[in-house]
Protein backbone atom coordinates (compact mmCIF):
# COMPACT_ATOMS: atom_id res chain seq x y z
CA UNK A 1 0.00 0.00 0.00
CA UNK A 2 1.35 3.33 -1.01
CA UNK A 3 0.14 6.87 -0.33
CA UNK A 4 1.37 9.64 -2.58
CA UNK A 5 1.32 13.35 -1.67
CA UNK A 6 2.38 15.62 -4.51
CA UNK A 7 3.35 19.19 -3.56
CA UNK A 8 4.15 20.94 -6.81
CA UNK A 9 5.82 24.15 -5.66
CA UNK A 10 8.33 23.53 -2.91
CA UNK A 11 11.47 21.58 -2.30
CA UNK A 12 10.63 20.19 1.09
CA UNK A 13 11.94 17.94 3.78
CA UNK A 14 9.43 15.35 4.97
CA UNK A 15 9.73 13.49 8.26
CA UNK A 16 7.59 11.77 10.85
CA UNK A 17 7.34 12.90 14.45
CA UNK A 18 6.69 10.31 17.15
CA UNK A 19 6.40 12.75 20.02
CA UNK A 20 5.76 16.42 19.40
CA UNK A 21 4.34 18.13 22.45
CA UNK A 22 3.66 21.75 23.20
CA UNK A 23 3.14 23.01 26.73
CA UNK A 24 -0.38 21.58 26.70
CA UNK A 25 0.82 18.20 25.47
CA UNK A 26 -0.69 18.28 21.99
CA UNK A 27 -0.39 19.88 18.59
CA UNK A 28 -2.88 22.58 17.63
CA UNK A 29 -4.26 22.38 14.09
CA UNK A 30 -6.11 24.89 11.96
CA UNK A 31 -9.32 23.52 10.48
CA UNK A 32 -8.65 25.18 7.15
CA UNK A 33 -8.36 22.66 4.32
CA UNK A 34 -5.51 22.93 1.85
CA UNK A 35 -5.79 22.04 -1.83
CA UNK A 36 -3.33 19.22 -2.50
CA UNK A 37 -2.56 18.30 -6.10
CA UNK A 38 -2.41 14.71 -7.31
CA UNK A 39 -3.44 13.12 -4.03
CA UNK A 40 -3.71 9.36 -4.55
CA UNK A 41 -2.97 5.98 -3.07
CA UNK A 42 -1.54 2.85 -4.65
CA UNK A 43 -2.09 -0.71 -3.53
CA UNK A 44 1.35 -2.31 -3.30
CA UNK A 45 0.07 -5.87 -3.53
CA UNK A 46 1.41 -7.71 -6.56
CA UNK A 47 3.39 -4.70 -7.73
CA UNK A 48 5.99 -6.67 -9.70
CA UNK A 49 5.95 -6.24 -13.45
CA UNK A 50 5.28 -9.42 -15.42
CA UNK A 51 8.43 -10.96 -16.94
CA UNK A 52 8.79 -13.92 -19.25
CA UNK A 53 9.89 -16.94 -17.21
CA UNK A 54 9.41 -20.72 -17.21
CA UNK A 55 6.27 -21.98 -15.52
CA UNK A 56 8.32 -24.12 -13.22
CA UNK A 57 11.34 -22.70 -11.51
CA UNK A 58 13.47 -24.36 -8.86
CA UNK A 59 14.18 -22.61 -5.59
CA UNK A 60 17.89 -22.54 -6.45
CA UNK A 61 17.13 -20.86 -9.79
CA UNK A 62 14.96 -18.28 -8.04
CA UNK A 63 17.72 -17.45 -5.57
CA UNK A 64 20.31 -17.15 -8.33
CA UNK A 65 18.03 -14.89 -10.34
CA UNK A 66 17.41 -12.59 -7.33
CA UNK A 67 21.13 -12.28 -6.64
CA UNK A 68 22.02 -11.60 -10.28
CA UNK A 69 19.23 -9.00 -10.70
CA UNK A 70 19.47 -6.86 -7.55
CA UNK A 71 16.57 -4.53 -8.40
CA UNK A 72 12.96 -5.63 -8.79
CA UNK A 73 10.95 -3.21 -10.91
CA UNK A 74 7.52 -2.50 -9.40
CA UNK A 75 4.41 -0.82 -10.76
CA UNK A 76 5.08 2.80 -11.64
CA UNK A 77 3.83 5.67 -9.50
CA UNK A 78 0.66 7.47 -10.56
CA UNK A 79 2.70 10.52 -11.51
CA UNK A 80 6.38 11.36 -12.06
CA UNK A 81 8.01 12.79 -8.92
CA UNK A 82 11.24 14.79 -8.75
CA UNK A 83 13.11 15.81 -5.55
CA UNK A 84 11.04 13.27 -3.65
CA UNK A 85 10.92 12.61 0.10
CA UNK A 86 9.20 9.69 1.85
CA UNK A 87 8.69 7.96 5.20
CA UNK A 88 7.53 4.48 6.24
CA UNK A 89 4.36 3.94 8.32
CA UNK A 90 3.68 0.25 8.99
CA UNK A 91 2.87 -1.29 5.57
CA UNK A 92 2.70 2.04 3.76
CA UNK A 93 5.18 4.39 2.13
CA UNK A 94 4.13 8.03 2.41
CA UNK A 95 5.56 10.13 -0.38
CA UNK A 96 5.86 13.83 -1.04
CA UNK A 97 7.68 15.22 -4.05
CA UNK A 98 8.02 18.28 -6.20
CA UNK A 99 6.05 18.87 -9.54
CA UNK A 100 7.26 4.13 13.91
CA UNK A 101 4.98 4.44 16.13
CA UNK A 102 4.39 0.68 16.60
CA UNK A 103 1.45 1.07 18.98
CA UNK A 104 -0.61 3.71 17.22
CA UNK A 105 -2.69 3.88 14.06
CA UNK A 106 -1.59 7.44 13.38
CA UNK A 107 1.62 9.36 12.88
CA UNK A 108 2.37 13.07 12.60
CA UNK A 109 4.13 14.28 9.46
CA UNK A 110 6.07 17.53 9.24
CA UNK A 111 6.94 19.11 5.90
CA UNK A 112 9.10 22.20 5.64
CA UNK A 113 11.44 23.83 3.14
CA UNK A 114 11.57 26.56 0.54
CA UNK A 115 11.33 27.14 -3.17
CA UNK A 116 14.29 28.03 -5.34
CA UNK A 117 13.42 31.69 -4.73
CA UNK A 118 13.28 31.39 -0.93
CA UNK A 119 9.54 31.24 -0.18
CA UNK A 120 9.13 28.98 2.85
CA UNK A 121 6.40 26.64 4.02
CA UNK A 122 5.87 24.66 7.24
CA UNK A 123 2.98 22.18 7.20
CA UNK A 124 1.85 19.36 9.44
CA UNK A 125 -0.46 16.38 8.97
CA UNK A 126 -1.97 13.82 11.34
CA UNK A 127 -2.03 10.76 9.13
CA UNK A 128 -4.25 7.71 9.59
CA UNK A 129 -3.92 4.85 7.14
CA UNK A 130 -6.40 5.10 4.28
CA UNK A 131 -6.81 1.34 4.67
CA UNK A 132 -7.77 1.46 8.36
CA UNK A 133 -11.29 1.28 9.83
CA UNK A 134 -11.24 4.93 10.84
CA UNK A 135 -10.80 5.96 7.19
CA UNK A 136 -14.35 4.76 6.57
CA UNK A 137 -15.76 7.09 9.21
CA UNK A 138 -15.73 10.52 7.60
CA UNK A 139 -16.83 12.31 10.76
CA UNK A 140 -13.69 11.06 12.55
CA UNK A 141 -11.36 12.22 9.78
CA UNK A 142 -12.02 15.95 9.91
CA UNK A 143 -8.55 16.62 11.35
CA UNK A 144 -6.69 13.83 9.58
CA UNK A 145 -4.91 13.28 6.25
CA UNK A 146 -4.69 16.91 5.18
CA UNK A 147 -1.81 19.35 5.25
CA UNK A 148 -2.46 22.32 7.54
CA UNK A 149 -0.21 25.16 8.72
CA UNK A 150 1.99 24.32 11.70
CA UNK A 151 0.70 26.44 14.61
CA UNK A 152 1.54 27.11 18.25
CA UNK A 153 -0.75 26.96 21.30
CA UNK A 154 -2.42 30.22 20.28
CA UNK A 155 -3.10 29.16 16.70
CA UNK A 156 -0.33 31.40 15.38
CA UNK A 157 1.48 29.96 12.33
CA UNK A 158 5.02 28.70 12.91
CA UNK A 159 7.51 28.99 10.06
CA UNK A 160 10.67 26.94 10.50
CA UNK A 161 13.62 28.97 9.23
CA UNK A 162 14.74 32.59 9.23
CA UNK A 163 14.08 34.91 6.30
CA UNK A 164 17.65 34.65 5.05
CA UNK A 165 17.97 30.86 5.55
CA UNK A 166 18.14 29.08 2.19
CA UNK A 167 16.27 25.77 2.57
CA UNK A 168 16.58 24.75 -1.07
CA UNK A 169 17.90 21.16 -0.82
CA UNK A 170 17.56 21.08 2.99
CA UNK A 171 18.01 17.87 5.01
CA UNK A 172 17.01 17.17 8.63
CA UNK A 173 16.74 14.44 11.27
CA UNK A 174 14.86 14.20 14.57
CA UNK A 175 16.63 13.32 17.83
CA UNK A 176 17.34 14.44 21.36
CA UNK A 177 16.67 12.74 24.70
CA UNK A 178 12.91 12.83 24.03
CA UNK A 179 12.97 12.96 20.22
CA UNK A 180 12.04 16.62 20.51
CA UNK A 181 14.89 18.24 18.58
CA UNK A 182 14.94 18.86 14.84
CA UNK A 183 18.49 19.05 13.44
CA UNK A 184 18.56 20.97 10.14
CA UNK A 185 21.48 21.14 7.68
CA UNK A 186 21.21 23.53 4.76
CA UNK A 187 23.00 25.67 2.15
CA UNK A 188 25.80 26.68 2.20
CA UNK A 189 27.37 25.35 5.40
CA UNK A 190 24.73 25.73 8.11
CA UNK A 191 23.34 23.54 10.88
CA UNK A 192 20.63 24.53 13.37
CA UNK A 193 18.54 22.94 16.12
CA UNK A 194 14.79 23.57 16.44
CA UNK A 195 13.01 22.56 19.66
CA UNK A 196 9.66 20.97 18.73
CA UNK A 197 8.34 21.44 22.28
CA UNK A 198 8.98 25.18 22.55
CA UNK A 199 8.77 25.95 18.79
CA UNK A 200 12.06 27.86 18.99
CA UNK A 201 15.52 27.57 17.50
CA UNK A 202 18.00 26.88 20.26
CA UNK A 203 21.23 26.64 18.25
CA UNK A 204 22.84 27.92 15.04
CA UNK A 205 26.29 26.83 13.92
CA UNK A 206 28.56 26.66 10.88
CA UNK A 207 29.88 23.38 9.47
CA UNK A 208 33.70 23.20 9.13
CA UNK A 209 33.66 22.48 5.38
CA UNK A 210 35.32 23.92 2.28
CA UNK A 211 32.39 23.50 -0.11
CA UNK A 212 28.64 24.05 -0.03
CA UNK A 213 25.99 21.48 0.87
CA UNK A 214 22.53 20.92 -0.63
CA UNK A 215 20.59 17.81 -1.63
CA UNK A 216 23.05 15.94 0.57
CA UNK A 217 23.02 12.86 2.81
CA UNK A 218 22.22 13.57 6.47
CA UNK A 219 21.38 10.66 8.79
CA UNK A 220 21.28 9.80 12.46
CA UNK A 221 23.76 7.19 13.57
CA UNK A 222 21.53 4.56 15.16
CA UNK A 223 22.39 1.00 16.05
CA UNK A 224 18.98 -0.35 16.97
CA UNK A 225 16.30 1.56 15.06
CA UNK A 226 17.92 1.45 11.59
CA UNK A 227 18.33 5.17 11.19
CA UNK A 228 14.95 6.37 12.48
CA UNK A 229 16.15 7.43 15.93
CA UNK A 230 19.29 9.06 17.21
CA UNK A 231 21.94 6.95 18.83
CA UNK A 232 22.83 8.48 22.18
CA UNK A 233 26.48 8.16 23.20
CA UNK A 234 25.25 9.11 26.66
CA UNK A 235 22.07 10.69 27.97
CA UNK A 236 22.62 14.03 26.27
CA UNK A 237 24.85 13.27 23.25
CA UNK A 238 23.58 12.44 19.77
CA UNK A 239 25.52 11.47 16.66
CA UNK A 240 24.82 12.28 13.00
CA UNK A 241 26.63 11.78 9.69
CA UNK A 242 26.69 14.12 6.69
CA UNK A 243 28.00 13.53 3.14
CA UNK A 244 27.93 15.79 0.09
CA UNK A 245 30.42 15.59 -2.78
CA UNK A 246 33.87 15.42 -1.17
CA UNK A 247 32.56 16.48 2.26
CA UNK A 248 32.18 13.91 5.02
CA UNK A 249 31.39 14.79 8.64
CA UNK A 250 30.63 13.00 11.87
CA UNK A 251 28.60 15.37 14.05
CA UNK A 252 28.08 15.08 17.81
CA UNK A 253 25.62 17.23 19.71
CA UNK A 254 25.75 17.64 23.48
CA UNK A 255 22.17 18.40 24.51
CA UNK A 256 23.13 19.47 28.03
CA UNK A 257 25.77 21.97 26.85
CA UNK A 258 23.97 22.83 23.59
CA UNK A 259 27.24 22.35 21.72
CA UNK A 260 28.37 20.67 18.48
CA UNK A 261 31.58 18.81 17.79
CA UNK A 262 32.64 17.96 14.23
CA UNK A 263 34.99 15.27 12.91
CA UNK A 264 36.00 14.96 9.26
CA UNK A 265 35.43 11.65 7.48
CA UNK A 266 37.14 10.15 4.44
CA UNK A 267 35.12 10.18 1.20
CA UNK A 268 36.18 7.80 -1.56
CA UNK A 269 37.02 9.13 -5.01
CA UNK A 270 34.15 7.28 -6.74
CA UNK A 271 31.47 9.23 -4.86
CA UNK A 272 33.35 12.48 -4.12
CA UNK A 273 31.82 14.24 -7.14
CA UNK A 274 28.22 13.11 -6.50
CA UNK A 275 25.24 14.62 -4.69
CA UNK A 276 21.44 14.48 -5.15
CA UNK A 277 21.62 10.73 -4.54
CA UNK A 278 19.12 8.52 -2.73
CA UNK A 279 20.47 7.24 0.57
CA UNK A 280 19.37 5.05 3.45
CA UNK A 281 21.04 4.24 6.78
CA UNK A 282 20.66 0.62 7.90
CA UNK A 283 22.34 -0.41 11.14
CA UNK A 284 26.05 0.18 10.57
CA UNK A 285 25.99 1.12 6.88
CA UNK A 286 24.77 3.89 4.57
CA UNK A 287 23.81 2.97 1.01
CA UNK A 288 23.90 5.55 -1.80
CA UNK A 289 22.02 5.11 -5.09
CA UNK A 290 22.68 7.17 -8.23
CA UNK A 291 23.32 10.91 -8.02
CA UNK A 292 24.33 13.97 -10.03
CA UNK A 293 28.01 14.27 -10.96
CA UNK A 294 28.96 17.87 -10.24
CA UNK A 295 32.51 17.47 -11.58
CA UNK A 296 31.40 16.92 -15.18
CA UNK A 297 30.38 19.77 -17.46
CA UNK A 298 26.87 19.33 -18.77
CA UNK A 299 24.68 16.55 -17.42
CA UNK A 300 26.16 13.31 -16.12
CA UNK A 301 23.87 11.17 -13.97
CA UNK A 302 25.18 8.16 -12.09
CA UNK A 303 23.58 4.72 -11.72
CA UNK A 304 26.25 3.49 -9.29
CA UNK A 305 25.61 2.06 -5.83
CA UNK A 306 28.03 2.84 -2.98
CA UNK A 307 28.23 1.69 0.62
CA UNK A 308 29.83 3.37 3.62
CA UNK A 309 30.58 1.28 6.71
CA UNK A 310 30.29 3.53 9.77
CA UNK A 311 32.15 1.21 12.13
CA UNK A 312 35.02 0.47 9.73
CA UNK A 313 35.13 3.92 8.05
CA UNK A 314 35.29 2.05 4.75
CA UNK A 315 33.77 2.66 1.30
CA UNK A 316 32.63 0.08 -1.25
CA UNK A 317 31.57 0.64 -4.86
CA UNK A 318 29.43 -2.22 -6.19
CA UNK A 319 29.58 -3.81 -9.63
CA UNK A 320 25.80 -4.07 -9.57
CA UNK A 321 24.14 -0.78 -10.48
CA UNK A 322 20.70 0.79 -10.83
CA UNK A 323 18.90 -0.26 -14.05
CA UNK A 324 19.34 3.30 -15.37
CA UNK A 325 20.90 6.63 -14.28
CA UNK A 326 18.86 8.39 -11.59
CA UNK A 327 19.09 11.40 -9.27
CA UNK A 328 16.77 13.37 -6.94
CA UNK A 329 15.19 10.04 -5.97
CA UNK A 330 14.49 8.71 -2.47
CA UNK A 331 15.40 5.44 -0.76
CA UNK A 332 13.59 4.00 2.25
CA UNK A 333 13.77 0.74 4.18
CA UNK A 334 10.74 -1.49 4.71
CA UNK A 335 11.46 -3.44 7.89
CA UNK A 336 8.60 -5.85 7.21
CA UNK A 337 10.45 -7.66 4.41
CA UNK A 338 13.92 -6.06 4.57
CA UNK A 339 13.61 -4.42 1.17
CA UNK A 340 14.86 -0.99 0.15
CA UNK A 341 12.44 0.95 -2.05
CA UNK A 342 13.82 3.41 -4.61
CA UNK A 343 11.18 5.99 -5.54
CA UNK A 344 10.83 8.77 -8.10
CA UNK A 345 13.63 11.07 -9.21
CA UNK A 346 14.83 12.28 -12.60
CA UNK A 347 16.79 10.62 -15.42
CA UNK A 348 19.77 11.74 -17.50
CA UNK A 349 17.52 13.98 -19.60
CA UNK A 350 16.47 15.85 -16.41
CA UNK A 351 12.96 14.44 -16.85
CA UNK A 352 10.98 13.49 -13.73
CA UNK A 353 10.22 9.76 -13.64
CA UNK A 354 7.60 7.57 -11.98
CA UNK A 355 10.12 4.87 -11.07
CA UNK A 356 9.41 2.48 -8.22
CA UNK A 357 11.75 -0.45 -7.60
CA UNK A 358 12.94 -2.46 -4.62
CA UNK A 359 16.03 -4.44 -3.69
CA UNK A 360 16.91 -6.82 -0.87
CA UNK A 361 19.11 -5.41 1.88
CA UNK A 362 21.21 -8.57 1.99
CA UNK A 363 22.35 -8.00 -1.61
CA UNK A 364 24.29 -4.96 -0.39
CA UNK A 365 25.10 -5.92 3.20
CA UNK A 366 27.05 -9.19 3.38
CA UNK A 367 26.84 -9.20 7.19
CA UNK A 368 23.15 -10.06 6.89
CA UNK A 369 24.01 -13.05 4.69
CA UNK A 370 26.45 -14.25 7.35
CA UNK A 371 23.74 -13.89 10.02
CA UNK A 372 21.29 -15.84 7.84
CA UNK A 373 23.85 -18.60 7.22
CA UNK A 374 24.63 -18.87 10.95
CA UNK A 375 20.91 -19.08 11.74
CA UNK A 376 20.40 -21.81 9.12
CA UNK A 377 23.44 -23.71 10.42
CA UNK A 378 22.21 -23.50 14.02
CA UNK A 379 18.77 -24.68 12.97
CA UNK A 380 20.32 -27.52 10.94
CA UNK A 381 22.49 -28.61 13.89
CA UNK A 382 19.48 -28.49 16.19
CA UNK A 383 17.54 -30.73 13.79
CA UNK A 384 20.47 -33.19 13.61
CA UNK A 385 20.67 -33.27 17.40
CA UNK A 386 16.94 -33.96 17.71
CA UNK A 387 17.14 -36.74 15.12
CA UNK A 388 20.13 -38.26 16.90
CA UNK A 389 18.34 -38.27 20.25
CA UNK A 390 15.27 -39.77 18.57
CA UNK A 391 17.37 -42.56 17.02
CA UNK A 392 19.06 -43.30 20.34
CA UNK A 393 15.65 -43.50 21.96
CA UNK A 394 14.43 -45.95 19.31
CA UNK A 395 17.51 -48.19 19.72
CA UNK A 396 16.81 -48.48 23.44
Amino acid sequence: MHLNFHCSTYVQFLCFINQIKNVHGHITFLKKKLNLKNFSNINMTNQTKTQNSPERETEQTKQSRHLSIPFQILKELHTPLDQVQCVIHKHEILICGEDNNKHSNEITLLSFGSSLFGKKHTLVMKYVSVWSDISNKSNELNNYNEWVPFTDNYNCPIVIGRDDDDYFGVRAVIGGSNNHLLFITYYEDNISVFDLNTFRFIKYDTLPIDSQILFHCFVSNSENEQGQEMMKTNKQNCQMLLFCNKTGLSIEYDEDKNKFQFYKLHVCRNIASLYKYAYVCINDIILFFGGWNSAVLGTFISKSVHKYSIREDKWTTFQNTLPSPLYNCAAILSKEDNHIHIIGGADNTKTAVSTHMKTKVRVWDSSLLVMICIFILMKHNQTLKQNLLLNIGLEH
